[in-house]
């Protein structure tokens, strides 16, 4: 059992329920804590920031995860250094307009078709070629509940956002994971990320933009191995990390992880 509590800010929809995959990967062993936002009243990062800062651990200590929408919000509380706050990750995300060229087109958000739109292009960008029945029938049902006012404010805040000087702020270890067929994120956000958070370890996995979703098993292997840096009983993350030259997969740490445990030295 970890001692550390992830706490998980969830993506554009803000319920929480797309979590579920990559949380049944982690299993009991972590201690998850997910915040999630109301369906309405809440399209600003202001407010959702605030209502995650309500919410954080006070008697523990924890790792932030913020997914897509809640990677500023999760960058804005850490570069603050709450108490408890031990690490960051920013999963298929972004610290500033990721589609800088839409921002003139902020005015027609407010006439974007939301639930008239066909799922088949959502799907497409989101999921790719990595939909299944079960996520195809998760994101119906969640895009459903959303109110379309509400969309479209979030995505008028996403074109609006900028917290890169915020990243530079943040004094904790962090981890960086992309998706390697993002449709939504050019990989231009990610080398911003790398750029301000020089220390950062990036993590790229084959997956669409739904990465917790599409590929849970290689996202939770990511996490763990970052969280263990936080157990004594596990060695040194950081120099482990430090050994892998260059931008590691999901298969490089995992690699690195199976032989410290093999290592006689570290049993």
């Amino acid at each position: 059992m970890s001692t550390i509590t992830l706490v998980l800010l969830p993506g554009l929809d803000g319920t929480g329920d797309l979590f579920a995959p990559v949380v049944d990967a982690l299993g009991p062993s972590v201690p998850i804590q997910i915040v999630r936002y109301p369906l309405s009243d809440a399209s600003d990062y202001a407010t959702c920031e605030a209502i995650a800062r309500a919410v954080l651990p006070t008697d523990r200590s924890y790792v932030l995860l913020g997914e897509s929408f809640s990677g500023p919000i999760s960058v804005s509380i850490a570069a603050t250094a709450p108490p408890g706050l031990c690490g960051l990750i920013l999963c298929s995300t972004f610290v500033c307009n990721p589609q800088p060229y839409l921002r003139p087109l902020r005015p027609l958000l407010s006439i974007l078709p939301i639930h008239s739109a066909p799922l088949c292009v959502s799907r497409f960008l989101i999921l790719g070629g990595f939909a299944t029945p079960a996520l195809r029938n998760l994101h119906q049902q969640t895009l459903a509940r959303l109110p379309a006012t509400t969309v479209r404010e979030r995505l008028r805040a996403i074109l609006e956002c900028d917290v890169s000087a915020a990243l530079a702020d943040v004094h904790v270890p962090v981890l960086c994971l992309t998706a390697k067929h993002d449709r939504l994120i050019p990989n231009a956000a990610a080398q911003l990320i790398h750029y301000h958070a020089p220390a950062a370890t990036m993590v790229e996995i084959d997956a669409p933009h739904f990465l917790l979703q599409c590929r849970p098993s290689d996202a939770a292997d990511a996490i763990r191995m970052f969280l263990q840096q936080f157990d004594p009983s596990h060695g040194d993350y950081t120099a482990d990390r430090d050994r892998i030259v260059g931008n590691p997969t999901v298969d490089d740490l995992m690699g690195e992880l199976e032989q410290r445990r093999q290592s006689p030295s570290r049993k």
